[in-house]
């Protein structure tokens, strides 16, 4: 994915979350779905999902961004991202 990183809208990373998620658990999850609360992932599943975006879209997620709150959906994980990579700025590829 990391070829499609400069044109990352919102809807591509739920998109592509949306994927993520219903190949890992094999459930289709709604954006604004608690995946905590509704079992369908655990505490451990919580770090995969932060491997996998700061694989997959390129950022670190450290510190006060590392809690459940901006795990919980695909929409918290969505922004998480958004803001992540906004505040990383342009790419070093210049």
């Amino acid at each position: 994915m990391t070829a499609e990183l400069s044109s990352l809208t919102a809807e591509s990373i739920q998109k592509e979350l949306l994927g993520f998620l219903s190949e890992r658990i094999k459930t289709d999850v709604e954006l604004d779905q608690d995946l905590f609360s509704s079992g369908l992932v655990s505490s451990m599943f919580a770090m995969q999902l932060v491997v996998h975006l700061e694989e997959a879209y390129d950022i670190a997620i450290v510190g006060p961004d590392l809690k459940f709150d901006n795990f919980r959906t695909v929409e918290s994980m969505t922004s998480l991202v958004q803001r992540l990579r906004d505040a990383s700025g342009p790419a070093e590829d210049a």
